[in-house]
């Protein structure tokens, strides 16, 4: 009995690493970061796994055990915090770029009585972050390209962008758009996955290998790094000054295994979906495994950036 056990788990898990290795996502334009987005949102597996938020955790510097969902709303106040957002008067106008299921936005409404619009380039994520909103709460949720913002010139007390920049072809046009909204002396506030500098050293083959899997299976044109980005945002023509910059790695590396370990924990949240459920979670788990290797290793870095006060 063991050994049939042994094979039927060999052979699901040879059949899910094929499944892997044969769809990728990979980025074409924005209509297939959309569309990747629209998928995860409507099959609602990941609202059911993760919650309100599809971010990372923070887990403190020195990491501690904490509840996943736990820390992906720490990871929220953190970002306030670090950034200066909690020092915008009640009512100033924030924009959430990237905004997800409107997690974020909700906080920084509730919390910090904040007034947010949340942007995403998908219709669903739209929809469904509308849909968990309360009426009474000051925020709202628009479809839009964060390169082609259909918004005024500083028109924003405080610009918001958690884990968009990968999806970003253009990363210059995504650091000029995100300034250009923002009014004089605002608040920035950006956090996102970024690659090892190549002047810190090229990449290994074998890791040549891992980032071509976390480009292609997550519809990601390209990382930048720490320091690309941080030049993107100083040579901007609608650029405030110095970036402060900060690598918050260390803080939220857990996230990524208790990321697969919500199945374990929640298996009614993931089984209540349907076989196909079933299989679309094992589906991520190597990537959410190569994330965690390219972090752990040095080839990944999350990083954050705010205006230099």
């Amino acid at each position: 009995m063991l050994v049939i056990l042994l094979l039927i788990t060999a052979g699901l898990g040879t059949a899910v690493v094929l499944l892997w290795l044969r769809r990728d996502r990979r980025y074409e334009s924005s209509d297939s970061v959309a569309a990747a987005y629209d998928a995860w949102t409507n099959d609602r597996l990941l609202e059911r796994l993760w919650g309100d938020h599809v971010h990372l955790g923070h887990y403190g510097d020195p990491p501690q055990p904490c509840d996943f969902r736990a820390a992906k709303a720490s990871f929220v106040h953190e970002l306030v915090r670090w950034s200066g957002l909690d020092q915008l008067p009640r009512g100033a106008r924030v924009l959430d770029v990237g905004c997800g299921i409107g997690g974020s936005a909700r906080i920084l409404a509730e919390d910090y009585g904040l007034n947010v619009l949340g942007i995403s380039i998908s219709p669903a994520q739209v929809r469904r972050a509308t849909e968990l909103t309360p009426d009474d709460l000051s925020c709202r949720f628009a479809v839009m390209d964060a390169l082609d913002l259909q918004l005024d010139n500083h028109s924003f007390d405080a610009v918001w962008s958690v884990e968009a920049g990968p999806h970003m072809p253009d990363k210059q046009r995504y650091a000029d758009e995100l300034l250009r909204v923002l009014r004089p002396n605002g608040i920035l506030a950006v956090a996102d996955w970024n690659r090892r500098d190549p002047a810190d050293g090229v990449m290994t083959g074998s890791e040549r290998w891992v980032m071509r899997q976390l480009l292609h299976q997550w519809a990601h044109p390209e990382f930048a790094s720490i320091a690309g980005f941080q030049a993107n945002l100083e040579a901007s023509p609608y650029s405030a000054g110095l970036i402060k910059t900060g690598d918050w790695t260390r803080a939220t590396l857990p996230s990524w295994f208790d990321s697969i370990w919500e199945g374990v924990r929640r298996p009614g949240a993931v089984l209540g979906l349907g076989p196909r459920a079933v299989l679309q979670g094992l589906r991520e788990t190597p990537t959410l495994v190569l994330m965690h290797w390219a972090f752990a290793n040095g080839l990944m870095q999350f990083g954050v950036f705010r205006l230099k006060g």
